[in-house]
């Protein structure tokens, strides 16, 4: 009988502009050869070329792939309201789920968000259906290096995120790569708020970041 598995990864967990996307992998355990064959790696690997010529390749071997999104206000909300330990990670842990729930593999191998990796896997199978809650979960640090079921599935996470960012680029100007550690980002969220009574529906509100902008304006605002 063949065994099907799983890999569960995200894109965009850091950044403070745009979604956080999860995607998965269905293939039969024998496929994993045929992946290092066409050059799977962890997404952060290879070029964007690389990636959308990857991505095509995917979508059309695996058996069966899945993609979440999680826009900014799903993600505040998570993040403001939710319990110690109920945050950001539990959002992607069910998430996780949810795709896995439609692949509904033998086995899952998933990029563990958590510091505890043990954790996160059980976090997942909460989410799960009864019915698959006997799936196999092998939750790992860095297991889109490890693993390239799961190296698949960073790619064709990280190629849907790119894609979405590009249109909200196209609609809000050029934010750059929407992650704090870029000029670009900071500079735009600075010109937005100064002209705006409030920041665009991209932005994670829950964001630290955001909250040291309110003050650094409302500063630059008290001694002008």
């Amino acid at each position: 009988m063949v065994k099907l598995i799983a890999g569960v990864d995200d894109a965009g967990r850091g950044p403070i502009i745009g979604p956080l996307v999860v995607a998965g992998v269905l293939i039969p355990e024998e496929q994993e050869k045929v992946l290092k064959d066409l050059g799977v790696r962890d997404s952060k690997l290879l070029s964007p070329a690389s990636r959308a010529r990857l991505d095509i390749e995917l979508r059309a071997s695996v058996l069966k792939f899945g993609v979440v999104e999680a826009q900014p206000k799903e993600i505040d909300e998570c993040v403001l309201h939710g319990v110690r330990l109920r945050r950001l990670n539990y959002l992607e842990a069910r998430m996780m789920a949810s795709v896995l729930s439609d692949l509904a593999p033998a086995e899952a191998y998933v990029d563990a968000s958590d510091v505890n990796e043990a954790r996160y896997g059980a976090d997942i199978r909460e989410f799960l259906p009864q019915h698959l809650k006997k799936i196999r979960i092998i939750s790992e640090h860095h297991a889109d290096r490890t693993f390239p079921v799961v190296s698949a599935a960073s790619i064709i996470a990280k190629v849907r995120r790119d894609a979405l960012v590009e249109e909200l680029r196209n609609q809000y100007g050029d934010f750059g790569s929407g992650y704090l550690t870029d000029p670009k980002t900071m500079g735009f969220l600075r010109r937005w708020r100064q002209s705006h009574s409030e920041y665009p529906p991209i932005v994670r509100m829950s964001w630290k970041t955001i909250r040291e902008l309110e003050s650094e304006i409302g500063q630059t605002r008290l001694g002008a």
